[in-house]
C-alpha cells in the first residue's frame, strides 16, 4: 500500500466513524439493510416517545371505525402494519420532535404471516418503557355473519369453507391477544355512532384517569356480556317481577330499588363487593390496566341488576373511579 493509499484509507475510516456518531446504539439486519429498533437511542429523549394504541379484534367488529375515530381525535393512524414494524414506527414518531405524539396501529389477520411477531414486538416495547394499550373489538358470531353477508364479502380466513369457519379460526388465532387487551369492546349490538361514542369516551379526554369502570346490568337469559371482566349474580335476591305493583317498572324506579335493598343480604353484598373492588382496582392500577367492565346480572336485566348497578356505580364514582353505567337488557321484555 502506498503512502497515498494509506492516507486515503485513514480518511475514509474517520469519515465512517463520524457518520456513525448519533446513530441508534442497537440495530438489526433486515433484508440486508440496517434497521434501528432502539426507541430510546441517543439524542431521543424518553419524553418524546409517542403513546401507542394497538387496535385489533375480529374482522367485521369495527376496527376501521375505531381507527377513524382515533384519527379524528388527532392520532397518527397506520392500518394493517406488520407487527414486526411497530417498534420502528414508534422510533420514527420519537424522532419527529413532538409532531407525532400519539400513534394508533391496526393489526389484524390480513397480515397473518406477520402475526406471530406481535408478542415479540410487544415485549420489545415494554422493555423500552413505551406506553402502549391494546383495544380489542369483539362481536358475536351471529352479528359477524350478518355483517359479512350484508356486504357480500368472504371472511379473510374462511378459504373454501363457510363464514363461520373463518370466524372460528380467527377467534382461535386472536385468543391470547384478547386476553392481554386493556380494553375489550363488544360491538354486537352497537351501531357505528355508538362505537364512536365509546371510543370518544375513552380517548377524547386530555388527561386520562387512573382507572375507568363500566358497570353493566344484564339479564342471564340473554347471555353473559362477552366483554365483562367481573360478573356478579343478583339472583340470590327476591325478584320484584313477582310483585304485581313493581313488575312494570325497572330498577331505576325508587320503589323497586327500595324493595331490592330492603331484602336480606342486599346492602351487605353492596358493601362487601365495593370493598372487594377497591382491592381489585388497586391491583389493576399496579398492573397498568386502565379499563374494567363489571357486569351485574339478574334473570331479565330489568330490576335487581339495574338497581344494584346504579348503587355500585355511585360508590365507585365517590371513590374517584370514572364510571359509566350501561343497562344492556333493560327494555327488551
Amino acid at each position: 500500500m502506498t503512502e497515498h493509499d494509506a492516507q486515503h484509507a485513514a480518511e475514509r475510516d474517520q469519515t465512517h466513524q463520524e457518520a456513525g456518531q448519533g446513530q441508534p446504539q442497537e440495530a438489526v439486519q433486515e433484508n440486508g439493510a440496517q434497521v434501528s429498533t432502539d426507541v430510546t437511542s441517543a439524542g431521543v429523549p424518553e419524553a418524546a416517545i409517542p403513546e401507542l394504541v394497538i387496535i385489533s379484534g375480529m374482522s367485521g367488529a369495527g376496527r376501521s371505525t375505531a381507527a377513524k375515530c382515533l384519527e379524528d381525535l388527532g392520532w397518527f393512524v397506520v392500518d394493517n402494519l406488520p407487527p414486526a414494524l411497530i417498534p420502528t414506527m414508534v422510533e420514527l414518531g420519537a424522532r419527529s420532535q413532538g409532531n407525532v405524539a400519539r400513534i394508533a396501529v391496526v393489526v389484524d389477520v390480513r397480515g397473518r404471516r406477520f402475526f406471530d411477531n406481535l408478542r415479540e414486538s410487544l415485549a420489545d416495547l415494554d422493555s423500552r418503557a413505551v406506553t402502549r394499550r391494546i383495544v380489542f373489538l369483539e362481536s358475536s358470531d351471529e352479528a359477524l355473519v350478518r355483517r359479512f353477508e350484508s356486504v357480500r364479502r368472504p371472511h379473510p380466513l374462511q378459504g373454501d369453507g363457510r363464514i363461520v369457519d373463518g370466524i372460528a379460526a380467527e377467534r382461535e388465532l386472536l385468543r391470547e391477544l384478547r386476553g392481554d387487551a386493556d380494553l375489550v369492546i363488544d360491538t354486537s349490538s352497537l351501531n357505528v355512532h355508538e362505537l364512536r361514542a365509546k371510543m370518544d369516551a375513552q380517548f377524547a379526554g386530555e388527561e386520562e384517569p387512573e382507572l375507568r369502570a363500566t358497570v353493566m346490568s344484564f339479564g342471564f337469559k340473554y347471555g353473559l356480556p362477552v366483554d365483562a371482566d367481573l360478573v356478579a349474580d343478583m339472583r340470590f335476591l327476591p325478584n320484584p317481577h313477582w310483585v304485581p305493583e313493581l313488575r312494570p317498572y325497572t330498577g331505576l324506579n325508587e320503589e323497586v330499588a327500595a324493595y331490592v335493598f330492603n331484602q336480606p343480604g342486599a346492602k351487605e353484598f353492596l358493601d362487601r363487593y365495593a370493598e372487594l373492588l377497591r382491592l381489585i382496582a388497586a391491583g389493576y392500577r399496579r398492573e397498568g390496566k386502565r379499563y374494567v367492565t363489571i357486569a351485574i346480572g339478574c334473570t331479565g336485566g330489568k330490576h335487581r341488576s339495574v338497581a344494584m348497578s346504579e348503587k355500585l356505580a355511585a360508590r365507585l364514582a365517590a371513590e374517584g373511579v370514572e364510571t359509566v353505567v350501561v343497562h344492556r337488557d333493560m327494555g327488551r321484555e
